[in-house]
């Protein structure tokens, strides 16, 4: 029995400082399971199998698979360890790998213009990657602080804009919430 397969697929970026990135990429990735897609996700700079979308995509979504590249430590912007950039590296090469099979029908870089901002890897490496994609593949890509040539390469580009948010209050990441 043959699946659905897009007829056109685009690329879209959500960026900007407000929080819902990666939540909105997720909600197009139930939305794309529901009509029979197949999903992958690849997570730059996490590697915390704590996340709710690890847990659910193990537990309840075998058509939504997610791997990470990244420590579950945070980055420093300012002077990244070795380690994270090779991981940065690991998981672009896999992006690449992935993308260009063309088995998936959603691919979502999660936090790539992040690491693209924190020069763990190069904005050409992306581009190709973008100009290669299969036309069936749509390819979303989130973080904050897009590059300019990512959001002209890009089909789609929505800012998430910060207002309030209760980390300012001093409320701390919610399990389930957050992450």
């Amino acid at each position: 029995m043959s699946r659905p397969r897009l007829n056109q697929g685009l690329v879209q970026v959500y960026t900007g400082n407000g929080k819902g990135k990666t939540t909105a990429s997720l909600g197009l990735a139930l939305r794309a399971i529901g009509h029979g897609y197949k999903v992958f996700m690849l997570q730059f700079m996490k590697g915390s199998k704590d996340y709710g979308e690890i847990q659910a995509a193990e537990k309840y979504l075998p058509n939504l698979i997610i791997v990470q590249s990244g420590l579950e430590t945070f980055v420093s912007r300012d002077n990244p360890s070795r380690t994270d950039i090779e991981l940065a590296i690991q998981g672009l090469n896999t992006a690449r790998k992935v993308i260009s099979e063309g088995h998936y029908d959603l691919v979502i870089l999660d936090e790539i213009n992040t690491a693209l901002d924190f020069n763990l890897i190069e904005p050409g490496d992306v581009l190709e990657i973008i100009k290669s994609k299969p036309c069936h593949v749509e390819l979303v890509l989130t973080g904050r602080y897009a590059p300019k040539e990512i959001t002209e390469a890009a089909d789609l580009v929505s800012e998430v804009t910060l207002v309030k948010h209760p980390y300012y209050q001093g409320v701390t990441a919610r399990e389930g919430i957050e992450y």
